[in-house]
């Protein structure tokens, strides 16, 4: 896997993951949204650390800068 994640992308999934796990925790998101607030919230954070995403791999979409 080649990473296709750049630094400010990175930075904001796990932005985004922290705002999603704070969501469930708190109970502001509860039921079927507050699971979804957590895959969610769980995705970013593992895309975040191995700087792949699927989705950006089948879409052709790189925010990693060249070497």
């Amino acid at each position: 896997m080649k990473t296709n994640i750049g630094s400010l992308d990175r930075v904001l999934r796990i932005a985004l993951a922290l705002v999603c796990s704070v969501l469930y925790f708190t109970g502001v998101a509860s039921g079927v949204w507050g699971a979804v607030a957590l895959v969610v919230g769980g995705a970013m954070l593992v895309t975040a650390a191995v700087g792949w995403c699927g989705l950006y791999q089948l879409t052709g979409i790189n925010t990693c800068k060249a070497k």
